[in-house]
């Protein structure tokens, strides 16, 4: 079949497309503001893109269906083509489910926080594990190098996304996969574009709860009020719940990050890694309980744990200049902000760490988060904006850092004035969702000047 994809860059269309091209289909794609490592991805591939989204593509790559990206709007030309001479098309999350997911054990990791980084530990500990599963994940995990595999095993990781699946299909993504096992790891409000408010995300996580069968897993964080909601609202899956004082509990923390798992107040076994941060041994808990329904001993996952070598854009270092190292991370949240911080602080102790974030979601760029901004930031000593295309101004959110926060609107200057500040034994950590102007390869150019 031959398959063109609308919005191929995106995390999860590119990843899509990888799995169509194994699974033997002729793929090519479109998109826009092109950045990697998906744009790496899909020229290691083979995959013929097209930039922009004009209908001239239509008679360049005639296709048997065209797969729609939830970032297609009615508007662009190439969509209104295909509406006008009644081609076939269809979402991305559905044709993945009619094409890759049926017939499938399905693990699925859902929540505002840590899908990326827990559906990465997740497969990592099954593939350890020998069960080589198939995967589908919003970044590049280390241990594997992409960030989608076919496989003929039973099982595929998903990273379960509440964003709505296309303009055509308004409810969210994960409602497509019919998990067996499914982790809810948090739930806060987020995704102001579409969701007037949390109790409407709270609705479609209750969605994903039904399709969850009797004979599966709910894996969920007992410490989240709003996840606790969802299960009130119905609930016909076994619940297996992690944090403080759950079954699933991390014991006694080392100073290197190393942490104790416990079970039902046992202790399991230690897991010792490079990966920092209290979120993400939630994460790993999540990611055992899981492991261990598809049949994994918590030995074994503790075990795989320790090798575990994150996902890029997680708390990447991309270099160090001078004594000044630069990271790479992508956080776009207010509480993303709040415990990227804490974990950097934690392993750096009193060394200075400069924060230069770009609010480029869409629930940063509409201001919903602004209140929050000051104090998820409070971990940094300095603080850099990159403003641009924003209609509100986030010096007003700042205020309370006075000469330590600075708002640029153009990356240029604000690379310069970087430049300027930094000085060896600095931690400066880049947070954006998106390429951010190629600012990493900028700052550490002018670092080495």
């Amino acid at each position: 079949m031959r398959l063109h994809i609308l919005g191929i860059c995106g995390t999860f269309m590119g990843g899509l497309a990888k799995i169509a091209r194994e699974a033997g289909h002729e793929v090519t794609g479109c998109d826009a503001q092109v950045y990697p490592p998906m744009s790496d991805q899909l020229r290691d591939l083979g995959i013929d893109l097209h930039e922009g989204y004009d209908a001239a593509q239509l008679e360049r790559f005639p296709a048997d269906l065209y797969v729609v990206g939830n970032a297609m709007t009615r508007g662009k030309p190439v969509v209104e083509a295909i509406l006008d001479r009644g081609l076939a098309y269809v979402s991305g999350p559905q044709w993945l489910a009619e094409h890759v997911l049926a017939g499938k054990w399905v693990l699925a990791v859902a929540g505002t926080h840590g899908k990326t980084t827990t559906s990465a530990m997740l497969a990592w500990i099954l593939a350890n594990a020998g069960l080589n599963p198939g995967f589908l994940i919003g970044g590049v995990p280390r241990n594997f190098h992409v960030s989608a595999l076919l496989t003929d095993s039973p099982f595929f990781v998903i990273e379960a996304d509440e964003y709505d699946t296309a303009f055509f299909d308004k409810r969210s993504k994960f409602v497509w996969y019919r998990p067996r096992t499914a982790i809810l790891n948090n739930l806060e409000y987020d995704h102001a574009d579409i969701f007037p408010d949390l109790a409407a995300i709270e609705t479609q996580f209750h969605h994903l709860v039904r399709t969850v069968p009797g004979s599966g897993l709910l894996v969920a964080n007992g410490a989240e009020p709003a996840l606790a909601r969802v299960l009130e609202r119905g609930c016909w899956t076994p619940v297996e719940r992690f944090g403080p004082g759950q079954p699933w509990s991390v014991g006694a923390v080392a100073a290197d990050d190393a942490f104790e798992v416990r079970l039902d107040g046992a202790p399991q076994g230690v897991v010792r890694w490079d990966t920092t941060g209290e979120h993400n041994r939630l994460n790993a808990l999540g990611a055992l309980a899981a492991a261990r329904h598809a049949g994994v001993p918590v030995a074994a996952g503790i075990d795989a744990l320790s090798r575990f070598q994150g996902v890029k854009r997680r708390m990447e270092v991309r270099g160090t200049v001078n004594g000044i190292t630069v990271y790479d991370d992508f956080a776009h949240h207010p509480t993303a902000f709040e415990t990227t911080l804490a974990g950097l602080r934690k392993r750096v102790g009193g060394a200075r760490i400069v924060a230069v974030f770009e609010p480029r979601s869409n629930t940063m760029k509409l201001g919903a988060m602004r209140d929050r901004l000051a104090a998820s930031l409070a971990g940094a000593d300095l603080v850099y904006c990159y403003a641009n295309g924003l209609d509100w101004d986030p010096a007003d959110s700042l205020t309370s850092f006075s000469s330590r926060a600075a708002v640029y609107r153009d990356l240029d200057p604000m690379v310069e004035a970087l430049g300027h500040v930094l000085r060896p034994g600095d931690h400066v950590l880049v947070m954006s969702n998106g390429g951010f102007g190629g600012i990493h390869a900028k700052l550490l150019a002018r670092l080495a000047r």
